[in-house]
């Protein structure tokens, strides 16, 4: 709880969600969490990998960023099974969550952004912006990407916008 103006306000929760199995994944991962926790926004960030999340850390956000890799054309394993775990526990009570997600594809990243889309939708989830795919070779200006999403939908979340 934060205290403004002798008023008491609830910190929103931003949970993120990241497949982090590389040097660089976790580069990501950390550019999420460190763009989320931004100095001037009052905003808990939680970041769990896919195996460790549980459907009560979904219920306990107020927005979700997803981080996973393309594996095979589709999403990884773990976020898979993160979904397969949380998808029905979570799905009365949390329509409308605030979503966005990045994908480190080393191809086009096309089937891991269908079935996110197939899964979402049938979550009934608020995308924030339409997938991130982070394509090709890696670069170094992924970070900062992915820095800024996490940025933006932490600053929309304790906005209220989201």
């Amino acid at each position: 709880m934060v205290v403004v103006n002798n008023m008491t306000t609830s910190t929103k929760t931003l949970l993120i969600v990241a497949h982090a199995p590389s040097p660089n994944t976790k580069r990501l991962a950390e550019a999420a969490y460190k763009g989320a926790n931004h100095p001037d926004l009052e905003v808990k960030v939680i970041l769990k990998s896919p195996q460790d999340t549980q459907p009560k850390d979904v219920l306990a956000a107020d927005a979700l960023l997803l981080g996973t890799t393309e594996n095979l054309a589709y999403m990884a394993g773990l976020t898979k099974d993160f979904f397969d775990r949380c998808y029905y526990p979570v799905l009365e009570e949390k329509q409308g969550l605030p979503f966005a997600v990045y994908i480190r594809a080393g191809h086009d990243g096309t089937g891991t952004k269908l079935a996110l889309k197939t899964i979402i939708t049938g979550l009934r989830w608020e995308w924030i912006q339409e997938a991130m795919i982070l394509q090709g070779k890696w670069q170094d200006g992924f970070v900062e990407q992915v820095e800024e999403l996490a940025l933006t939908l932490a600053a929309g979340v304790e906005a209220g916008i989201y």
